[in-house]
Order: C-alpha cells, then structure tokens, then sequence
C-alpha cells in the first residue's frame, strides 16, 4: 500500500509532462510517447521473464502468502481491488450515462414516444455500476 502512496506523484508529474509534451509539439510528441511506451513495455516483459525463470524461492513466498501466512497483505490486497472495481466501475457508469442522457434527451426533444426506450438504455448503463459493487462485495468477502 505504501508503494502506491509513494507512486502517486511520481504519476501526476508524469501525467503533466505528457499533457504538457502533446501541447507543445502535437505530432511528434505522439511518436515520443509511443516510443517510451515500447520502452516499458519491453522492460516490463523483461521483469516478467526474469520473474518467470526465477528459482524456487518466488514460489514459495508466493505459496505462503497465499495460504494466508503473510501479513495482512491478502485482505490488503482485496480491499485495493474492490476500491479498484467501485471506483472503475462508478467511473464507466458516469460516462455512459452522460452520453446516453444525453443522446435520450436529444431523442425525446424529436418524438416524445421514446421515452421507454430511452430510460431503458440509461438504466443498462447505470446497471455497470451496480456490477462493479457486487465485484467489490465478492472481494471483500473472500479477503
């Protein structure tokens, strides 16, 4: 936990740069950043090379933690993943009703008859939230 603590400016300076970088040179500013994209992701298939040929040792570290003789990081764990969940999901839920909302209410202005129809995909897109805390209860159950 502490880690994402610590990363968290690392990513908001990283965030302002890029937006700083794609004002100031549009194009290749785009060619930049798919560059240092393909950087990461060649040193993170790296890591995970490494990771997947390491020793014993890794597995069974990873044994013990899973089995619960770590310290708390499990229910840690869970509890990051459903706050990721919720989050993501109310997130995705926003967007997609202010975009069907919007086109409902567009459609409604031109034949009021639609207003069924309308409600019925505004409330599909609000049912994503919905998922999203029942993926937070089951990982906050098994945590």
């Amino acid at each position: 936990m502490m880690i994402w603590i610590l990363a968290l400016p690392v990513l908001i300076a990283a965030f302002a740069a890029t937006r700083q970088l794609l004002r100031r040179r549009g194009r290749s500013a785009v060619r930049i950043l798919v560059g240092l994209n393909a950087g990461v992701f060649v040193v993170a298939l790296a890591a995970l090379a490494l990771i997947a040929t390491a020793g014993t040792g890794v597995a069974d570290v990873t044994t013990t933690v899973a089995q619960g003789g770590g310290s708390g990081s499990s229910s840690s764990a869970a509890l990051l993943g459903a706050a990721i969940a919720v989050a993501g999901s109310s997130l995705g839920a926003a967007f997609a009703v202010a975009y069907t909302g919007a086109a409902a209410l567009a459609a409604m202005s031109e034949r009021p008859e639609l207003f069924g129809r309308a409600m019925v995909i505004v409330g599909l897109a609000e049912g994503i939230a919905i998922y999203g805390l029942i993926v937070a209860i089951i990982l906050i159950g098994k945590g």
